[in-house]
Order: C-alpha cells, then sequence, then structure tokens
C-alpha cells in the first residue's frame, strides 16, 4: 500500500499529461502561468508513471475563489529502494521504531513504578509521573512520520501536533520541577501547611493552561499565518514533519525559553545549597531530587536540540538523531530509578514482601512504607 495525494490543477500547481502517459505536476514558483510558460527551469515538477495516478475518476472540483472548475488527480508516491540491502532503510524504518519502542517502554515503566509505591507518589514523583508519560505520547506519535506510506497528510499534521504538545508540557513540567525545588531550598520554613497533591493541582492549572495557550497560538499560526512557499499543505518533509516553520518556532521557542530557566534554577539552587551552613531531612531528600533534575534536563535539553538539527537536509545527523533518541529513555529510567537509592531499597522491599507473601512463610509481614528512618538509612547505605 502507496501514500495517496491528492492535487488540484489550480493557479499554483499544474498538471499536464505526457504523450507517453506520464502526469506531470508542475508546482509554480509565479502564480497565473499559462501552461505554454510551463517550463523545468523555473518550477518545480514531478513526474508519476501509469498506474500511480488517476485522474478520470475522481471528479471536478470548483475553486471557491475563482469558479474555476479545476481538475483533480490522486497520485500515489512509488517506493524507491528500501528493504534489507538499503542501510537507509534499515536506519529509518527498522532501527528508529525499534528504539522509539524501547523508550516508550522506558518512560511507561518509570511512570509506573512511581505511581504503584506509594512512597513516591509526592511533589516530585507526581511530577517525574507526568514528565515520563508526555514523552512517551511524544514518541508514540512520533512514530507515525517513520512509515509515511501507511497515512494520510491529515494524520501527519495531528501526529505533529500530539508530538509537539506532549513534548512542550514535558519541559514544562520539568521547569516546573526546578522551580518546586528552587522555591523549596529557598523557603525558610519547608514545612507548609499544604499537602503534596494540594501542591500537584495547583501547578497542574498552572502547567496545562500555558501548554494550552501556547498549543493554540501555535496551531493558529501555523494554519492561519504559515503561507506555504514551496510545499503544499498536504506534503510531509523527508523526516514527515507537516507543521509548517512558523508552527515550530512558536512551539520551540517557549521550550528554549524552559531549557534558559532550567538553567538558572541549576545554578541559582547550587548557590544556596552552598551557602547553607546545616540541612535538614527534607533539605537531605532535596539534594537527590535536585541531582535527578539536574540531570533529566540535561538528557532531554540534548534530545531537543538533536531533534532540531535532525531537520537539516543532512541524513548523518538524522541517524545521529536515531541513536541519541534511543538513548534517551533508557538513560531516564538509569537516572530517575536504576541509580536512585531509595526507589532499588523501595522495589526490593515490595518485590521481597511479595515473595513472603506467596510462600506464606511470613503472612503477618506488615506492607505499610517505610518510616522516615528508614528511607534515610536507605538513602545512606
Amino acid at each position: 500500500m502507496t501514500q495517496q495525494w491528492p492535487i488540484y490543477h489550480n493557479s499554483t500547481d499544474r498538471l499536464v499529461m505526457l504523450a507517453d502517459g506520464t502526469l506531470r505536476h508542475y508546482t509554480l514558483q509565479e502564480a497565473d502561468i499559462s501552461d505554454e510558460d510551463l517550463s523545468d527551469e523555473n518550477n518545480l515538477s514531478n513526474d508519476y508513471k501509469q498506474g500511480f495516478y488517476c485522474r478520470d475518476k475522481v471528479g471536478l472540483k470548483v475553486d471557491s475563489r475563482s469558479g474555476q472548475v479545476l481538475d483533480v488527480a490522486i497520485v500515489c508516491v512509488p517506493k524507491v529502494g528500501g528493504g534489507w540491502h538499503d542501510a537507509d532503510w534499515r536506519m529509518r524504518k527498522l532501527l528508529d521504531p525499534t528504539l522509539h519502542f524501547i523508550c516508550i517502554v522506558a518512560y511507561l515503566t518509570v511512570s509506573i513504578v512511581h505511581f504503584v509505591l506509594p512512597q513516591l507518589r509526592d511533589m516530585v514523583g507526581n511530577i517525574m509521573t507526568t514528565v515520563c508519560i508526555c514523552l512517551a505520547v511524544s514518541q508514540a506519535a512520533d512514530i507515525v512520520s517513520i512509515f509515511t506510506e501507511l497515512h494520510s497528510p491529515m494524520s501527519f499534521i495531528t501526529a505533529d501536533i500530539v508530538m509537539f504538545v506532549s513534548l512542550l508540557a514535558a519541559f514544562l513540567w520539568l521547569s516546573s520541577l526546578g522551580f518546586y525545588i528552587w522555591k523549596t531550598f529557598r523557603s525558610r520554613n519547608v514545612f507548609l501547611r499544604i499537602t503534596d497533591g494540594r501542591k500537584y493541582c495547583y501547578y497542574s492549572y498552572g502547567v496545562w493552561s500555558l501548554t494550552i495557550v501556547i498549543s493554540i497560538i501555535a496551531i493558529f499560526a501555523h494554519f492561519i499565518l504559515d503561507i506555504p512557499a514551496t510545499k503544499a499543505a498536504s506534503e510531509p518533509s523527508a523526516q514527515g514533519t507537516a507543521i509548517g516553520w512558523l508552527g515550530i518556532a512558536m512551539f520551540f521557542l517557549p521550550i528554549g525559553f524552559t531549557i534558559l530557566l532550567n538553567t538558572y534554577f541549576c545554578l541559582s539552587t547550587l548557590q544556596i545549597m552552598s551557602n547553607m551552613a546545616s540541612c535538614g531531612r527534607i533539605h537531605h531528600k532535596l539534594k537527590y531530587f535536585f541531582q535527578m533534575f539536574v540531570k533529566m534536563a540535561i538528557i532531554l535539553s540534548i534530545g531537543w536540540l538533536s531533534l532540531v538539527v535532525s531537520w537539516l537536509p543532512y541524513d548523518s545527523v538524522f541517524y545521529c538523531h536515531i541513536i541519541i533518541n534511543g538513548f534517551q529513555g533508557p538513560l531516564v529510567l538509569y537516572v530517575t530509578v536504576i541509580s536512585q537509592r531509595r526507589v532499588r531499597y523501595l522495589l526490593r522491599r515490595v518485590c521481597c514482601s511479595e515473595k513472603c507473601m506467596c510462600s506464606c512463610l511470613r503472612p503477618d509481614r506488615s506492607t505499610d512504607g517505610p518510616e522516615w528512618g528508614e528511607e534515610m538509612m536507605a538513602m545512606n547505605q
């Protein structure tokens, strides 16, 4: 099954039938050029051989502006290359979706661990769960752009919107984590009379409201303000990006701002920590959260820069992005779960409790969470 594209014979696109039965599609650089003045030197053209287009069975369409009756053609993009012997096909169609799937599994693992364990369902755990879910959704939406032959143009635009919105939400939530840690270190009284659940709700209102506002502005900029230059709206790029550059800029400029904001939170928090004479148990616990935040900010920032560079018209930079994106998910899993002594301690405790319950060796063992002293001992092991 190959991908099908509708083409209209209008002021910007012309359909010309050649003598050998080939349908030639001209993309005009200047509007209102007559058919006699068409040339391959000044206009972009693509040829579709017999069997890869259908012109007569679709019907006619009337231009709403000029009232002119337009010819319509449905063209199919033929498969070029591909197969196991093609290195580019193996990178784009085999390795890339495999690494996407590995990242999705890693993000979902982090989310499940922080959601299932009661001791991790605090403010930081809820934020990490939300960040990883957003990253998993972004990876799943990006898979749509890999298999270009199985989707319609509208599915590309929808997938791009979902991917960019999820990526934007992940960075905004990460910035909210940095703000929470920075604000707690600056506060003179860390024992606030507010629960983590209520704080998470307050942060959710702010982050999701900002995400929705920026997304609406970016979508409006793409569909209303963005002027197509050389490509029609239904033609995705080589990597499957259907959103215009103006819409991408509206999505990615706030992400760049969050990276700068995270840098400020890191430097400011480091300065506050260096000036602290002593720290209590909450500050001691926040130091581990701060280290995790710094590592997460570095990993996501490198992945975002890799995504931006991958849009350059070079296959080598796109291949590098595939590898970098494949390492991002496992690194997040390592930083948030595997390298955390407290998380490993809680996982071992849960696993041991489950084994004891299954073997009925110690049925009366309590499965409640450890007290503060046990958690601190686990972090100092």
